[in-house]
């Protein structure tokens, strides 16, 4: 079926290749706020790229028109289905990709295209693929003050509960739908007005008293994934087993601090949502919780975790920590205080007004266990203007040591015709460019980089051809690098020699009328080539020939390159026809010496006789046939085989075969940095970068001035975030250096400006009580977390639901084997003087 079959608003789409290179290169755009993106069926944009990498508009993968009916809750609303997850359900596509799809394709009857907006949130910028939606009603009384704990006091009093037992409120809106009221200080008026609900009976109030179940270890307690919230649980595992945090809220500390009027808060409700599931958690009454209501209320607050989406735990962390700290802050109103520069005071000083000041507007238990305080030295490179001050912080995002080298794998295919292809393992450097590639290869080989061509096969063709000075970073790890030898150095368009790139083709034995020609349907096989041929010696014939000494070690027989065989050149219909009436008399290539001993019938047999293939020019995909004639910058010769000659004389087996070189043998040595290097790294010069300059005061004017941070002070319980994403202007990149750790006494004391002025503050030693840990790479993989129980010191492994025993050999063997490459890595340290348990 031809893509231009479709019916309704379709219009006559470009070549395959044009729609792959014109929707991949929109794909490419970056999110800006406001922009409309749109859902597509996943498993109809892979139809469709399968079917433009085809390279056959005839190709049975055709996807016909756009359908997203697997992504709609019903063919009557249209309402998408809840927890749909991207790149697994649908893909998102910028507008304009949109348009061209759909002008090209139409779209299933009667279904509405799904555009989302693009929305800046406080952290990033987003496709909000769920949006809020809020239901209006019309309520005639409007009298009721009544307080919803008022109304919890009486059914206590009614159901004769006791003072001691716990019983929480909520709210029914239909037979399988309740929410939990938490904040009892708002009216009844006020609790209906919550989003996304709609009440068309009275509201029933549920009244839940736990009763005693199964008992085990307080804390070890596993978290349901919800559909992709292992991001989630990790985080809040961790953040579970930090002793001074989990204590506050058991205790019911919370209660009494909770925020409602705060601006920047929550209105208490994310304290609320975290503290149900801490003590169910530490009840000791299940083996795992559904956070279900924690999910709800924190994509409420924080639209970019709406949906089923996989997001950084940091992330989630992060939010977290500064959603619980407004909802407890102690500070109701909040000062605005201007800050001052240190003018040269001393730094004891300026530090302990800037503490006092962050303490003046913030002050929770989440300022007592989590902030420290930064020393920022700013310094102008024009008139050497020294600006110092300190700052608070939550975590310390360390980065990693970046390693400059890389490592590549790449199939070397050489002149030699009886020679496999060979896989080699290079080291390259990072930033380097294919030459370089080249030169790593050369000296492996012995074959000047100057005699190598590098290209990307994909599908049996050539996705890309590289020149030698671009950039190494445009090659991911995953593609299938070949580079080629060539019988001479490299050549250009006027030299005396072309390169020319070989696609193998199979021809079917049926003509495709139904393409308006009537050429024979073919399919590309095997590995693509790239030769470089005298210019002199491109005639048909000689081509010919050098492509079949080429292919000797991929034809059944020797007899094929033996002889004098004539070129294949595509007959015309008539001969065609007289071929096919007197096939009897054909006579392959291989047949040539026979003839030779037969004087009387040579002429004619080198007439009649077959050749193995025929030759034919084509564009880049191999797909639409050219002119032999045609020039081009660089030419595409297809070798199109008749399927019973393919059969008889070439070996596709043979054809795929490799070998390894030793270098594939040697194991990849990760680079391996003790921890304390990577804080080393976070304290050292550097200077701003261009988007982020520093107004000098007395220049008067933006500056790269040189930064430097200093740990002043430490909190009681210290999370280092090790940053695996390595962002460039050309590419970015997971790094899988290996961070070696103590489990006990990390001392901080080196790294400390302010020294310790009297025996009864705590040492700057910390012992490690939680670990985040990611499988994985960029785009997907795995959370899961290490954690000490504050109440046994036992460590545990905490994989969503499910919760074992560890070791602590196992937690220093993860971060020596397993941190390849995750996204983030967050441990939580405890101060020695407090940790003093023992660790089984």
């Amino acid at each position: 079926m031809a893509a231009n079959s479709s019916t309704g608003s379709a219009t006559e789409p470009p070549g395959l290749e044009t729609q792959w290179r014109e929707i991949d290169n929109l794909n490419q755009q970056q999110l800006r706020a406001g922009d409309s993106w749109y859902l597509l069926d996943k498993r109809w944009y892979d139809q469709w790229k399968e079917y433009v990498h085809t390279g056959d508009q005839n190709s049975s993968s055709y996807p016909g028109k756009i359908d997203n009916t697997e992504l709609y809750e019903d063919l009557d609303s249209y309402h998408l289905k809840e927890r749909l997850t991207e790149n697994e359900d649908f893909v998102l596509v910028p507008a304009e990709a949109w348009h061209k799809l759909l002008s090209w394709y139409d779209m299933m009857d009667d279904q509405p295209p799904l555009e989302r907006k693009v929305v800046d949130l406080p952290s990033t910028v987003k496709v909000e693929v769920y949006p809020v939606e809020i239901y209006l009603c019309l309520s005639s009384n409007l009298e009721s003050t009544v307080s919803a704990h008022a109304i919890h006091q009486k059914i206590r009093q009614h159901f004769n509960v006791s003072e001691t037992a716990e019983s929480r409120l909520w709210m029914r809106n239909t037979d399988t739908s309740s929410e939990r009221l938490r904040n009892l200080n708002m009216t009844v008026l006020d609790t209906c007005l919550s989003s996304g609900m709609v009440r068309y009976t009275p509201t029933i109030y549920t009244l839940v008293i736990y009763s005693d179940s199964y008992q085990g270890p307080p804390g070890v307690c596993g978290l349901t994934n919800l559909g992709n919230t292992c991001f989630m649980n990790s985080a809040l595992q961790c953040l579970s087993n930090t002793p001074p945090l989990t204590e506050y809220f058991l205790k019911n500390s919370y209660l009494e601090e909770l925020n409602f009027t705060n601006p920047l808060g929550m209105k208490g409700e994310i304290a609320e949502a975290y503290a149900d599931v801490i003590k169910q958690m530490w009840s000791g009454r299940h083996y795992s919780v559904v956070p279900r209501v924690f999910k709800t209320k924190v994509g409420h607050f924080a639209s970019q975790f709406l949906g089923y989406q996989q997001h950084d735990s940091q992330e989630l962390l992060s939010f977290l920590l500064d959603g619980l700290h407004e909802d407890l802050n102690r500070v109701k109103k909040k000062e605005y205080i201007e800050l001052r520069d240190a003018d040269g005071r001393p730094d004891q000083e300026v530090a302990e007004e800037a503490w006092r000041n962050h303490l003046r507007r913030n002050d929770s238990v989440i300022v007592d266990t989590f902030h420290g305080l930064f020393k920022s030295t700013l310094v102008c490179p024009q008139c050497n203007k020294v600006s110092v001050t300190f700052d608070p912080f939550c975590y310390l995002s360390v980065p990693l040591p970046v390693s400059k080298e890389r490592v590549m794998e790449v199939f070397y295919v050489s002149l030699d015709p009886t020679a496999k292809p060979t896989q080699y393992r290079l080291i390259v450097p990072k930033a380097g460019r294919v030459i370089d590639l080249c030169a790593a290869l050369s000296q492996a080989t012995g074959i000047p980089p100057s005699q190598m061509a590098v290209a990307d096969v994909f599908n049996h063709h050539f996705y890309r051809i590289y020149q030698t000075d671009e950039f190494l970073s445009c090659i991911l790890d995953r593609d299938d690098i070949f580079v080629y030898q060539l019988s001479s150095g490299c050549v250009d368009q006027d030299g005396e020699e072309v390169v020319m790139a070989i696609y193998m083709r199979e021809r079917s034995h049926y003509r495709d009328y139904g393409s308006g020609s009537n050429s024979y349907g073919t399919s590309l096989f095997g590995h693509p080539l790239l030769i470089s041929v005298p210019r002199a010696q491109c005639t048909r014939e000689d081509l010919y020939q050098l492509l079949l000494k080429r292919m000797a070690t991929d034809t059944n027989s020797q007899d094929a390159t033996d002889g004098d065989q004539s070129a294949g050149a595509e007959p015309s219909g008539k001969e065609e026809e007289d071929e096919d009436e007197d096939e009897e008399e054909e006579e392959p290539a291989s047949c040539a010496q026979a003839n030779k001993r037969l004087p009387g019938r040579r002429r004619y047999t080198e007439r009649r006789k077959k050749a193995l293939f025929t030759m034919q020019a084509v564009n880049s995909n191999g797909t639409t046939e050219r002119g032999m004639g045609e020039t081009d910058a660089q030419p595409y010769i297809a070798i199109d085989w008749d399927a019973d000659m393919k059969k008889k004389y070439y070996n596709e087996n043979e054809a795929e075969k490799y070998i390894k070189d030793q270098s594939m043998d040697v194991p990849h040595q990760q680079t391996t940095v003790q921890l304390q290097e990577c804080l080393e790294l976070f304290t050292t010069v550097e200077t701003l970068e261009e988007e982020n300059p520093w107004y000098c005061p007395t220049c008067k004017k933006h500056q790269l001035a040189t930064k430097k941070l200093d740990l002043w002070s430490l909190p009681e319980v210290l999370i280092i975030h090790l940053k695996r994403f390595s962002y460039t202007k050309y590419s970015r990149e997971k790094l899988d250096t290996i961070v070696e750790f103590p489990l006990r006494d990390l001392d901080f004391s080196g790294f400390l400006l302010k020294k310790t002025v009297n025996s009864t503050e705590p040492p700057c030693r910390y012992d490690l009580i939680a670990v985040s840990n990611h499988y994985g790479g960029l785009r997907d993989g795995h959370y899961t977390s290490y954690a000490r129980n504050k109440d046994n010191g036992q460590w545990y492994y905490f994989d969503d639901s499910k919760v074992t025993y560890a070791r602590e050999e196992q937690i220093v063997l993860f971060y020596s084997t397993q941190t390849l490459g995750g996204c983030s890595q967050i441990f939580s340290l405890d101060l020695k003087s407090r940790c003093n348990l023992g660790v089984g």
